[in-house]
């Protein structure tokens, strides 16, 4: 008899924590964050709730903040309620 193999789908969300981090340890609010990187006010709110924003933006955030994409986003296992 052969085992029988399952997979599992790994479900991942993003975490904005280190953003957050970041923008304290500079002595930076989220609205001058924003108006650096030129997003708007719906995209902050998106990223203040954790919710899903385009890849573009976090590389303009990036680069109005002078670091990478793992300075400030996790990947953290998604919790389904």
């Amino acid at each position: 008899m052969y085992p029988i193999y399952v997979e599992k789908a790994c479900d991942m969300a993003l975490c904005y924590n280190r953003l957050w981090k970041l923008l304290i340890d500079r002595g930076m609010t989220r609205t001058q964050m924003r108006l650096a990187a030129g997003i708007s006010t719906t995209t902050l709110a998106k990223l203040s709730k954790g919710e899903d924003v385009n890849t573009s933006i976090l590389v303009r955030i990036c680069d109005a903040l002078g670091c990478g994409i793992r300075d400030i986003v996790d990947s953290v296992p998604e919790v389904h309620t």
